[in-house]
């Protein structure tokens, strides 16, 4: 495992364990927890400062700090009354959804996104082209977007990208931002969160984007009050942008690495239903050569050898390989005391270097798993 996946891997434990103490009232120990979260989420964007998906990284260490201030008291706690969901206006100002969303144009580009084509394509023709053409779409187009498949494989890449392709802005929520106890109950969270989208859809197509979805919308055989309406008022505010009447510029995109832990009355929600799977050999070698073109490679690098070695490593797995390689050679630098000397430059990345690097990698991506994936895709896959 890379050091960045790992970092990841622990970011994302932290979370998880924090949403749990903070449901139970556990406030001192949330709080370390997703203070914990946040520090693994630093290190992360400081490993690879250059990530396209750091902006989401930033979002949700907002998203923590803000939580850890309201559970050490520095918050007022939203009131707890019967209003409406919307909301009256006091409660717009501590509800305000800007301080735990990302909402912004994105700059991923399509070829950022490697390989995935059927993907692509389903995105194009239920997203692009209705937006270039609303007029040739009389019988309304598919608003629910659901992409499935296993980590790091390009899911967010492929929802950013979109966002980028039509000029849209990008809201994107987990379930530590929805199920937040500070903005009063999690279903008002749901309400402004739409409420927010419709708004943006005035000026601009609005993507919402739901990482993790399965953790908002899986199977629950003992729910809890807040968390029965949560889902019942997604389902409410799903039913209306999708309605093929509405021609709201509104699109949910939800990415899960659990689809079959999605609960059937959500599933019928996303109209298009995609898997995004592991890269193959081609794939990885074009993943290889996007992410070594600005690396200083030896002759005897040979990217096509390499993309055969990596069976079933992700695109991100690929991407941990050439970013480990590369911090293999400057660390020879930096040990040799020349690094000071910015005139002084690392020496070329030799295959060896590269094969060294992948007999210590194990693909993230086990055999079983896709049996899983390739199941849940001819039973609910829906291009």
């Amino acid at each position: 495992m890379g050091v960045a996946e790992e970092l990841e891997g622990m970011a994302i434990r932290y979370a998880n364990q924090a949403i749990e103490l903070d449901k139970k009232g556990k406030k001192d120990e949330a709080a370390t927890a997703y203070q914990k979260a946040v520090e693994n989420l630093l290190k992360l964007v400081q490993v690879q400062p250059d990530y396209n998906l750091n902006k989401i990284y930033i979002q949700r260490i907002n998203i923590y700090k803000t939580r850890i201030k309201t559970l050490q008291g520095l918050w007022i706690e939203a009131p707890q009354d019967k209003e409406d969901l919307e909301g009256s206006d006091t409660e717009e100002k501590h509800a305000n959804l800007e301080g735990f969303l990302l909402k912004e144009q994105t700059n991923v580009k399509w070829e950022d996104v490697v390989g995935l084509e059927d993907a692509k394509r389903a995105i194009r023709e239920s997203i692009i082209y209705p937006s270039l053409r609303p007029d040739l779409f009389p019988l309304g187009w598919p608003r629910g977007i659901l992409l499935f498949g296993p980590p790091g494989c390009g899911k967010t890449l492929l929802a950013a990208a979109v966002a980028t392709e039509i000029k849209a802005t990008f809201i994107s929520v987990d379930a530590a931002s929805i199920m937040s106890k500070w903005l009063g109950e999690a279903e008002r969270n749901v309400a402004r969160l739409f409420s927010s989208a419709r708004k943006s859809a005035g000026e601009s197509p609005c993507i919402i984007f739901i990482d993790e979805l399965d953790s908002l919308m899986g199977i629950h055989h003992n729910e809890i009050g807040g968390e029965r309406r949560v889902r019942n008022q997604f389902l409410k505010e799903m039913d209306g942008i999708i309605d093929k009447k509405n021609k709201i510029r509104v699109y949910v995109i939800g990415s899960t690495n659990k689809p079959w832990a999605i609960d059937l009355p959500f599933i019928r929600r996303f109209q298009k239903r995609i898997y995004v799977p592991p890269p193959n050999s081609s794939v990885r070698l074009q993943i290889f050569k996007l992410y070594t073109k600005d690396l200083m490679l030896s002759v005897d690098v040979d990217l096509k050898d390499l993309a055969d070695r990596t069976e079933s490593f992700s695109g991100s797995d690929v991407l941990d390989v050439c970013q480990s390689t590369q911090l293999r050679v400057n660390s020879e630098l930096f040990d040799s005391g020349l690094a000071t000397n910015r005139q002084v430059k690392p020496r070329s990345i030799t295959m060896q270097d590269f094969l060294e690097i992948v007999q210590k990698r194990r693909p993230t991506i086990s055999q079983d798993a896709i049996v899983l994936y390739d199941k849940w895709s001819g039973a609910f896959e829906a291009l």
